[in-house]
């Protein structure tokens, strides 16, 4: 069977695709990890950053001992996949990416922090802070949306992923996007799409940005159809 990742997006963890998992088990042998801080994995003594979750990934690729797998990358997920396409391209087949934003200057990041406030979730959000809680247990939630905060500050100023490193991917990657996603555009998805060698689009119908929001069947159908 192929072997597939599972990376999950910001301020998520692995036990979001456990329905996605039960759809591809039979077809695949499905993977997953909490990255830093996320889920139960514990907090590391470095900032949160795209470079971090990169080697966490390649850390665990190596402890399970396989050597290149496919990845299907949620939201910041995706951004990591990409990373490591350009960063360690002999560890990745194919990738999958859902809902990711690849457009990032220092308006953008600002805009974006201000949705991890975490006494405004607690205020207008209370049901969304209380899955946060639980999430995350035992770490402290609102320490993972501070440290995440900074890190889209930083990718703000300072993009780990320049155009060009895109134009030098050679791995077959299918761009996903909900037709009703409020963070992530049509237009960078697209300009994305252009400037990968070997990409496919898939809209999502009726999708908005959580990962609560895809139809996990419809997903599943179109990671079959694209890894074969």
């Amino acid at each position: 069977m192929q072997q597939i990742l599972l990376l999950h997006g910001a301020i998520g963890a692995a036990d979001q695709f456990s329905l996605l998992q039960e759809e591809l088990a039979d077809s695949f042998t499905v993977h997953s990890l909490n990255l830093s801080g996320h889920g139960s994995s514990p907090f590391v003594a470095a900032s949160f950053s795209i470079e971090l979750f990169a080697s966490e990934v390649i850390e665990f690729l190596d402890k399970q001992e396989i050597k290149s797998i496919n990845i299907v990358g949620y939201s910041m997920g995706g951004y990591i996949a990409m990373y490591l396409a350009t960063h360690h391209p002999e560890r990745i087949n194919k990738i999958i990416t859902l809902a990711t934003k690849f457009r990032w200057d220092e308006t953008i990041a600002l805009h974006e922090t201000k949705m991890l406030n975490a006494g405004k979730i607690e205020e207008k959000l209370p049901d969304f802070a209380s899955a946060l809680q639980k999430r995350h247990a035992p770490n402290n939630w609102k320490t993972v949306l501070e440290k995440t905060a900074a890190m889209l500050i930083e990718m703000g100023k300072d993009n780990p992923l320049k155009p060009g490193d895109y134009l030098a991917i050679q791995h077959p990657v299918l761009l996903m996007l909900g037709d009703r996603d409020k963070m992530v555009t049509l237009d960078e998805t697209v300009e994305m799409y252009k400037n990968l060698p070997k990409a496919q689009l898939a809209i999502l119908p009726n999708t908005g940005h959580p990962i609560e929001m895809v139809n996990q069947a419809r997903l599943a159908f179109e990671i079959r159809s694209f890894l074969g």
